[in-house]
């Protein structure tokens, strides 16, 4: 039975000891792995008398403590940890264990995928390797022996620079490499096995040489090209941008496909799920050759946000994710368009991390207690992370920004430290006071502004009031205001903006205001006429706006920052679809701005495809009472058919016009074209007219581009029950053995809103295609039917219980992979009574099911505790 312990950030205390270096060797042979362990220990706490050393499901064999052999009378061993007794300043510890990677079905420490050895040791999987004080802020220097048979093992790799290799006796060969910068175990890497690759170089703003390889299985060399470039623009960002110079000889990155996270920043040796390196033009989506250029970067920023500079402790774990999100989010911006990246960063935020802050699981970036940490990498942490990160750069700018970045590298650089050292770099360049800024990590839930205007033309002046409401936090506790940089303007009848001239108010720079009071009154003076407001501007602060005054149609045709452009067409489709869900008639000004919007030829293509995106269902079921999945999908039509029915033609023009099926490039003029081509196919695919599904079915079999091609099989999925059939065989058999589209297949048969989904579902299961101890094939299948609303809330129930039965056949297999298909349940607290008692039985069964892990526990807690 699991021990379901909490643990709180009040009692982290630094450790008593540290480990100075640490010479690994690994012997592996396919049933097992020998790992020899030699350890430089040196005593921190002049009081302490034993030495814990982390553990789990390791084999121990010998122990050494400064050469002497030690008996098992010697020592203390627990399923978690070895405690030796150590009384002195200084010690050379050896231990031989042996451990088995076939059988590492939770992919945490070194575990086997397909043909490949390769480790995840971030948060605490390296305590299954071997024993040692398994905590981010004790840091080792790691040499690292690596012995395999050459035939099955002809690549061997890990940390750092490789410093010799050596064919031995009966067919082995070795290598040995050296990390010469101190880091935490959790940024230990090992890979062994059979692999193809692909190399080049990279030379640093020094004149260094750095060798570059990417490893792949074999045969998908020329799906890595694209990976290579982003690697290297990366590398050349961050020399710009930071200053930030790689600091080892060679750069490593292998794509595995058993892999719990998107990818790993171990130094020197990034392991990634294959889903973010493998792509070509026949094969990848434009959103996947975007994603692979966003996480390789990721990976590679964190060299120095993460790996040179590291947490302390997990509770800190926004230090290094949130601000390397933004750092991320920031390339991709430069290296694409600014808006187009922003608008994904919103929308990705409200879609997940807002759902997140607004249900049972809530918790603040930095978390102060956690049961399993790994129930902690989590949309909050990163992306609201980051969202806090880019209010610290529009409240610095970016010179200054960049100055207390410098300050942080210097000042930090080679430790493990907390949020309070980054903030205090921060603090050296700020114009205002922090203190208050800070409750942006230790409080949760997401903070509304609502504002209302009151105009006085005798004096030309505008009074602006803005209330912050703060929600209580999951324990039902008040919470205090906010200080944020509120980015906004005040427009005249012909766009242009008023300046913004105030007594009340601390103005920082580019219309860029601080509010800190929970009420705010401010007068602008000199506005010569009643203004329409343009609030939030490029989303400046990660908040909700209410606001009753805000002329959505003006601002879609006038505003010149694309986000409120944006926002204001999302709201103004929220309103006109909840109006719908009340009864009355489709907004006919709505009809007529989607419209003019739809029409304008000055338009850029991408921009276009996003601001005629409707409302989606997560959406409105966030703004729900009680969640009626069937009234929003039956509005969310009718409201396609109106718009397709009164654009018909334009539409179809359109449509044709930018139809152009041997375009597989990847530049955003062509990315552009094609995704306001498919968002505008799915509008006339709502009509169900033959020549409309002719002209989808014509997309899907002469597309070259993936983009072009899943979109239709996905809209026929979905409007064309009769019709998919042939297309759906048709890219079953074409990709059948290449399981980074299975994928793709997978997730449009899981997420259609066709009857029977469910029941397609089970039936692929048993698909040769399909094995369960594969984290993206499980994503893919399962994990797609537990985010469709209309499958999962299906009214009969049957979506709850086949989700919970997965999330508990899952958890034996790998708790981390079943922990996140458990948050499917979050919206527990919003459910009808008859749904609520149904997904109460589901729940109830998962938390009271024997041997549930803490990852599980942890989550399915939660939710029943906050009702």
């Amino acid at each position: 039975m699991q021990d379901h312990k909490t643990i709180y950030f009040k009692d982290y205390l630094p450790s008593p000891y540290s480990v100075v270096s640490c010479a690994l060797e690994f012997i592996i042979e396919e049933s097992s792995t020998r790992v020899e362990n030699i350890m430089e220990i040196k005593r921190c706490d002049p009081n302490a008398k034993e030495l814990r050393l982390d553990g789990e499901m390791l084999d121990l064999e010998l122990i050494w403590v400064n050469d002497i052999l030690y008996c098992e009378e010697m020592y203390t061993k627990t399923e978690e940890a070895l405690i030796l007794p150590l009384d002195c300043n200084s010690a050379r510890i050896r231990i031989i264990n042996r451990i088995y990677p076939d059988q590492n079905t939770a992919l945490e420490g070194l575990y086997r995928s397909g043909g490949i050895w390769c480790t995840q040791n971030e948060p605490e999987g390296f305590r299954r390797i071997t024993y040692f004080i398994d905590r981010p802020d004790v840091m080792a220097k790691f040499t690292t022996k690596i012995i395999a048979n050459k035939e099955t093992c002809p690549v061997l790799l890990s940390n750092g620079n490789l410093r010799g290799t050596a064919t031995l006796e009966n067919g082995k060969h070795m290598s040995l490499w050296e990390d010469p910068i101190p880091k935490p175990c959790y940024l230990f890497a090992l890979v062994a096995g059979d692999l193809g690759s692909i190399t080049d170089t990279f030379i640093t703003m020094s004149g260094k040489k750095v060798d570059l390889a990417i490893y792949c299985d074999r045969g998908n060399e020329n799906k890595c090209h694209h990976a290579m470039r982003s690697l290297k623009k990366s590398m050349e960002w961050d020399e710009y941008t930071y200053g930030c110079e790689y600091d080892l000889e060679v750069y490593n990155i292998v794509a595995v496909d058993s892999f719990n996270m998107g990818a790993m920043e171990n130094k020197g040796l990034n392991i990634f799920n294959s889903h973010y390196v493998l792509a070509d033009e026949e094969t990848a989506t434009d959103t996947d050759f975007m994603g692979i250029e966003s996480v390789i970067a990721h990976e590679y920023f964190h060299n120095w946000t993460g790996n040179r500079i590291t947490c302390r402790n997990w509770f800190e774990l926004t230090l290094k994710e949130g601000l390397t999100v933004f750092r991320d989010q920031s390339f991709s911006a430069d290296m694409n368009s600014e808006l187009t990246q922003r608008l994904d960063d919103v929308r990705a935020l409200r879609e997940r991390q807002f759902v997140e802050d607004a249900g049972p699981t809530s918790h603040p970036i930095k978390p102060d207690h956690y049961m399993e940490i790994n129930n902690f990498y989590t949309a909050t942490v990163y992306e609201k992370g980051a969202e806090v990160i880019r209010m610290m750069h529009t409240l610095l700018g970016r010179e200054r920004f960049r100055t207390a970045m410098d300050r942080y590298f210097e000042n930090f650089d080679g430790q493990a430290v907390g949020t309070e050292e980054f903030l205090w770099a921060m603090e050296t360049q700020s114009p205002v006071d922090l203190t208050q800024f800070k409750r942006w990590y230790s409080q949760e839930r997401t903070p509304t502004l609502r504002i209302s205007v009151q105009y006085r033309p005798d004096s030309a002046e505008l009074v602006m009031k803005i209330i912050q409401n703060v929600p209580k936090n999951a324990q039902n506790k008040e919470q205090l205001p906010y200080a944020m940089p509120f980015k906004m303007a005040l427009l005249a009848p012909d766009g242009s903006e008023y300046p913004l001239i105030s007594d009340d108010i601390t103005l920082l720079h580019e219309n860029v205001l601080w509010i800190e009071n929970q009420i705010h009154e401010i007068c602008f003076k000199e506005i010569s006429q009643p203004p329409r407001l343009s609030l939030n501007r490029g989303f400046s602060a990660p908040v909700i706006i209410e606001c009753d005054t805000i002329d959505y149609p003006f601002l879609m045709a006038n505003e010149r920052d694309g986000f409120v452009r944006f926002e204001a067409a999302h709201r103004f489709g929220i309103e006109t679809l909840e109006s719908m869900m009340a009864g009355n008639a489709v907004n006919e000004h709505y009809i007529e701005s989607y419209g003019a919007m739809l029409c304008d030829p000055t338009v850029d293509p991408m921009f276009k495809s996003q601001i005629l995106e409707l409302p989606t269902i997560t959406t409105l079921m966030q703004r729900q009472e009680i969640i009626d999945v069937a009234a929003i999908v039956k509005v969310q039509e009718e409201l396609k058919r109106v718009i397709a029915r009164r654009y018909f033609t334009e539409l179809q023009t359109m449509i044709n016009a930018l139809f152009d099926p041997s375009n597989v490039l990847i530049d955003g003029e062509s990315m552009g074209k094609r995704a306001l081509k498919n968002r505008l196919l799915g509008l006339v695919m709502s009509l169900d007219e033959e020549s409309i599904r002719y002209l989808c079915i014509r997309q899907y079999r002469e597309s070259l581009s993936m983009s072009d091609r899943l979109s239709a099989l996905d809209l026929l999925e979905n409007y064309a029950p009769n019709d998919v059939g042939e297309a759906l065989n048709d890219f079953y058999s074409r990709y059948k053995d290449q399981t980074l589209v299975m994928n793709k297949y997978f997730g449009v048969c899981a997420s259609s809103r066709r009857e029977g989904t469910l029941g397609r579902v089970w039936a692929l299961q048993n698909d040769p295609a399909y094995d369960p101890k594969v984290p993206n094939l499980v994503r893919a299948l399962i994990g797609s039917f537990a985010r469709n609303p209309v499958a999962f809330y299906e009214v009969s129930g049957e979506g709850f219980r086949f989700v919970a039965d997965k999330v508990i056949e899952i958890d034996a297999l790998n708790p981390q992979i079943a922990s996140g298909l458990a948050g499917a349940f979050k919206n527990y607290g919003k459910l009808s009574v008859l749904q609520k008692a149904q997904m109460a039985m589901e729940l109830e069964r998962i938390k009271n099911h024997p041997d549930l892990s803490n990852n599980v526990f942890e989550i399915i807690t939660k939710i029943l505790e906050a009702e």
